[in-house]
């Protein structure tokens, strides 16, 4: 009998202490009074110390909201969906692939396949006759090739018309340049369109069989992919759900670790999370919502105050959604929403930082 009052005593001892670590009262209520800014629907889910220890979420969406979705849907060629997201939710995460495609870029370079000051002409000879030829890997994963590039919504449109992989990179050769390489900053799609095209000519494979084989299939991310359409799109063309994203984020977090399995090394998180937007750069284009944030491959960078260590980091989407890695606190998140909207947009994505930050 003391035996097991002793056992009852522990499992409520540990659940309280949980419940007493993790308060997201105050994250429930902001999911609550920001979903119909955010498309009438939106999941978080939180992931700390290998285990998620948060999902909320909400679904409120109005007739117009249903309506336009519905209609986004279709030009997009996808089946309409309005049901209330839940963790195998699937929609396009839009610039979220941004993460993706580096994290990819960076699995050749750890096998010794490919070098960050690589230049892209070795590869892609036809953006050293139009004078590109002398971009490099990194500039082209921390949007530093100097390409004065169409706008983000511009530049998809353009390439989801593209036959072919090499049409595509045709199409950039043909683009003007606005500065040197690597020192202007344009966030655009172009050099991580190069930097598909070139891992592609490396491997024989297409883009999207190498995204598969290298990160989804080892971070068991069963339902995120590149579609299948004539040209992958590295910079905004992925589709993935709030449990395969967080995935992801899990091995970002564990600097390239995930269940035992070394899936980046160490090295190439570090390089990643460097911020490239140094004092000498000139920002050309910059997104509302990135407001002070550093960029390095893939990813906003904001810096530990007095440090050169990257506590926050993230890939914001066009249509909303947000993941984020906060190595101060050791934890991600992904919040998955889909509206196009922006307002407001980048005060909500600190204010929920914060509440979650306050929470853990």
């Amino acid at each position: 009998m003391k035996k097991i009052i002793l056992i009852l005593l522990l499992i409520a001892t540990n659940t309280l202490s949980s419940y007493a670590q993790h308060h997201f009262e105050k994250v429930d209520e902001w999911l609550s009074a920001n979903v119909e800014k955010m498309g009438g629907r939106v999941i978080l889910v939180v992931y700390k110390d290998g285990k998620v220890i948060y999902t909320g979420s909400k679904d409120d969406m109005t007739m117009k909201q249903k309506f336009v979705t519905k209609m986004i849907a279709r030009k997009m060629g996808k089946a309409p969906n309005t049901d209330a997201f839940t963790p195998t939710s699937k929609i396009p995460v839009a610039s979220c692939s941004k993460w993706f495609s580096a994290a990819l870029v960076m699995t050749f370079v750890d096998e010794g396949k490919l070098k960050l000051d690589d230049t892209v002409g070795k590869y892609l000879p036809v953006l050293t006759k139009s004078g590109k030829g002398g971009i490099t890997i990194s500039q082209c994963l921390s949007h530093l090739t100097g390409v004065r590039a169409p706008d983000l919504k511009e530049s998809l449109q353009e390439m989801r018309q593209m036959n072919s992989m090499d049409e595509a990179i045709q199409n950039i050769a043909d683009m003007p340049m606005e500065g040197k390489p690597g020192t202007v900053f344009r966030y655009s799609n172009t050099g991580l369109q190069i930097a598909g095209a070139i891992i592609e000519k490396i491997s024989g494979k297409s883009f999207e069989t190498l995204f598969a084989e290298r990160i989804a299939q080892p971070l068991n991310m069963i339902n995120s992919d590149f579609g299948k359409g004539a040209v992958a799109l590295p910079a905004g063309g992925a589709y993935s759900t709030p449990n395969d994203y967080l995935n992801f984020l899990a091995m970002i977090l564990n600097k390239g670790m995930f269940n035992g399995k070394r899936i980046l090394s160490e090295k190439s998180i570090i390089d990643m999370q460097i911020n490239r937007i140094t004092a000498n750069i000139k920002v050309a284009y910059s997104p509302a919502e990135a407001s002070n944030a550093g960029y390095g491959f893939g990813e906003w960078v904001l810096k530990v105050p007095g440090t050169h260590k990257s506590s926050f980091i993230s890939s914001p989407g066009l249509f909303g959604s947000f993941p984020w890695v906060n190595n101060d606190k050791h934890y991600a998140a992904f919040m998955m929403t889909f509206y196009i909207n922006s307002e407001g947009r980048n005060k909500r994505y600190y204010e929920l930082n914060e509440l979650v930050n306050e929470a853990l």
